[in-house]
């Protein structure tokens, strides 16, 4: 072994081409090169913003790049000469620049870079947004080198020319110069489209690079709802022929040979290994060729000793939990001594769901929220999915089975499909359900038993209508998740409930999460709530994310003006700004961007929040480390200081403005405490300081 002990925890890996030494970029942000002969370590550079990441070596092992990060989101590429170890920025901090490469000849460094800004109004609200930001570019590195997409003094080699040039290529390793001075002024954007592009490599003649469709976070634009998202395509550009072709379309990842002659592709689990310069044929993606060769996995063979892999797992967890924990003294626990207690139980383990249950608990030790232990994904028989008709289905007393309330369909949510409320069914509340594909219910268990497997496939229902009428038989697809449907049907509900005890003064708004969802949920209803005199947020059940300080955002704009168009209605400036007051209504089950959303609205005055104190947990995680197996475990490591709570709210939570218990007896009744309070709230304050209105428009001049 190699530096044991000295190098942390490595987060990156490259070889130099000569093998005199290796880089490593560290957890703790260290860029490190270590010898190969005498095991030696050099501290390159280090960053007190994160991990370096894209180490590379020149062709001639004399030089080394990197993607050094700067304060989020921004990271610059650095070099190092390996002969006296000085450091040089290679690119400004300004932008994102990732995924550094050396082209072949070592002339120049290729890589990826966010720094194209072509705005794009957003539809549904006033905004722009930039999307599709990346380009690939190339860095000519000494200052007498010219640009290969510019004029070149002898002219462009013809294919004769190249062909000879590659048949008499000295063998020597080509030198690597490098004008440091004005070296960023020396970068060209490749001509390819911007868009979304990932894992940039140098090939033989050429760069190869991921081009990643650009979708939305949830996925439901594609053409129905089961439809498969775009490829992720492998493209080679040209820097003889000056073009871009597709090598290969649905990848996941590769990686490029020694020599730049071949990749190796993944994709869906599988390897192969093909030319680097040239499209991977429809034949050689079926079948074996001379020039494709698939990694036949199934043949790798392992014995393993659950026990053993369970105490590396137990150290592993132990490590990266020290490694990555917010305090580098635990909260002043002893870390060692927590492991050390409740190692002898590894003796009594007896299947991977005790070791879970041991992790968690040894985890649990710091008291700190956000430390999970998630086993891997398990096999699914999708074959036995249960069909779920979308409606409360109740026993009546004579044995037959009648619907109650079919849900609707949320027509913006392609997962909120409601099965018996489409077009052509027309089955209704009341209707009794007496058979499915001909078999007849049972009184006991009613339809579900005859719906096992059926979601996502049609089957026919035999309904008797609630007037008595003949039966009726209709083909319905029922679904395998009603979550979607119960829950905007829940916020239907919510909403219908404030607009009727206000008057229709109050506008009300549910936020689930702080990810794509919620953000998607805020703004289905946001334009036609906001424009009432006041509003309820509800953020109970907030399942947390990242998006609070953008929520946040929208509740925090005040109206300083108005637009007043001749022949239409008013709008305010800023478009989408509450009118009035706003009331937030949060739970014990508003949780760690739940809890940040509840602080800043006090914080910054926007309004009262009514319920319960909520969760408490604002140390957040990346997701990053998985142990051996698969099992993901998380470490608190990103801690959470807030005006007028300081420290305060993990472990304990934001105190609402009025406490009200939504007690289980409430639940049962159908009552909601905590949602009329917030309305006296809104409806209180609404007296006190009446809801901004449009001015009338100045008297003619005279």
């Amino acid at each position: 072994r190699l530096a044991q002990g000295r190098i942390g925890r490595v987060l990156g890996l490259a070889a130099a081409p000569d093998g005199s030494r290796f880089a490593v970029a560290a957890h703790d942000g260290r860029v490190l090169v270590v010898e190969r002969e005498s095991g030696d370590v050099h501290e390159v550079d280090r960053s007190a913003d994160g991990d370096a990441s894209g180490l590379v070596f020149s062709p001639d092992s004399a030089w080394l790049a990197w993607s050094h990060p700067g304060p989020e989101p921004l990271r610059q590429l650095k070099l190092a000469h390996l002969a006296d170890l000085s450091v040089a920025e290679a690119t400004p901090l300004r932008f994102r620049d990732f995924d550094p490469a050396f082209t072949t000849d070592g002339k120049h460094l290729a890589f990826l870079s966010e720094r194209a800004f072509d705005p794009i109004y957003d539809a549904h609200v006033f905004d722009l947004a930039f999307i599709g930001t990346c380009r690939p570019h190339l860095l000519t590195l000494a200052a007498t080198t010219p640009s290969p997409f510019g004029p070149q003094r002898h002219g462009r080699a013809t294919e004769k020319d190249k062909d000879g040039d590659e048949h008499d290529a000295p063998t020597a390793l080509p030198v690597t110069r490098i004008d440091l001075e004005g070296l960023a002024d020396r970068i060209v954007p490749l001509p390819v489209e911007a868009g979304s592009y990932s894992t940039l490599r140098a090939a033989r003649d050429g760069l190869l690079w991921l081009r990643h469709p650009l979708r939305g976070v949830l996925g439901t634009t594609g053409a129905t709802p089961d439809a498969p998202w775009p490829d992720t395509v492998l493209e080679r550009y040209d820097l003889e022929k000056l073009r871009d072709e597709e090598i290969a379309p649905d990848v996941d990842h590769f990686e490029v040979s020694g020599d730049g002659k071949r990749l190796v592709l993944h994709t869906d689990g599988k390897l192969r290994v093909v030319p680097s310069d040239s499209r991977v044929a429809k034949s050689d993606a079926d079948e074996d060729s001379d020039r494709s060769v698939t990694v036949d996995l199934s043949r790798i063979r392992r014995t393993l000793d659950p026990a053993a892999e369970w105490r590396q797992m137990y150290d592993e967890a132990g490590r990266i939990m020290r490694d990555n924990f917010w305090r580098a003294d635990m909260s002043g626990v002893d870390w060692d001594g927590v492991l050390d207690r409740y190692r002898p139980v590894l003796d009594r383990i007896a299947t991977h769901d005790d070791l879970v249950d041991l992790l968690w608990e040894v985890q649990g030790e710091l008291g700190t929220s956000h430390a999970y232990v998630i086993p891997p994904g398990g096999w699914h028989d999708d074959t036995t999915r249960q069909g779920l008709l979308g409606a409360d289905i109740s026993r009546t007393d004579e044995g037959s089975w009648r619907i109650d309330r079919v849900l609707p369909s949320e027509t913006s949510d392609p997962a909120a499909r409601s099965p018996l409320a489409a077009p052509g069914v027309a089955v209704r509340a009341g209707d009794t359900v007496l058979a499915v594909d001909g078999q007849a219910v049972d009184p006991l268990t009613g339809p579900a038993p005859l719906l096992t497997g059926s979601a996502g496939k049609p089957v026919e229902l035999t309904v008797s209508p609630a007037d008595g009428g003949d039966p009726r038989h209709v083909v319905v697809v029922p679904t395998g998740d009603e979550e979607a449907l119960r829950y905007h049907a829940w916020v239907a509900d919510r909403r219908s409930y404030v607009h009727e005890r206000s008057g229709g003064r109050l506008g009300y708004l549910h936020v689930p999460d702080m990810v794509g969802s919620g953000w998607a949920q805020l703004h289905r209803d946001l334009r036609v709530e906001v424009a009432r005199e006041g509003l309820v947020v509800d953020v109970r059940e907030n399942r947390g994310g990242h998006t609070s300080q953008l929520v946040v955002e929208k509740l925090a704009r005040r109206i300083v003006g108005w637009d007043l168009p001749r022949g239409m209605r008013p709008s305010s400036y800023p478009q989408d700004a509450p009118r009035g007051p706003v009331v937030a209504v949060a739970n014990e089950f508003s949780g760690s961007d739940g809890d940040i959303v509840n602080a800043a609205i006090k914080a910054l005055g926007i309004g009262p929040v009514v319920g319960t104190r909520t969760w408490g947990g604002v140390i957040g995680i990346d997701s990053r480390y998985r142990l051996v197996d698969g099992t993901l475990v998380t470490q608190p490591k990103y801690a959470f200081w807030l005006e007028g709570y300081g420290w305060g709210v993990e472990n304990h939570g934001v105190d609402p403005d009025i406490e009200v218990v939504q007690a289980p007896q409430d639940h049962a009744a159908g009552r909601d405490p905590q949602l009329d309070e917030a309305i006296r709230t809104a409806l209180a304050a609404l007296e006190e300081t009446p809801a901004k209105t449009p001015p009338s428009l100045p008297e003619p001049r005279g």
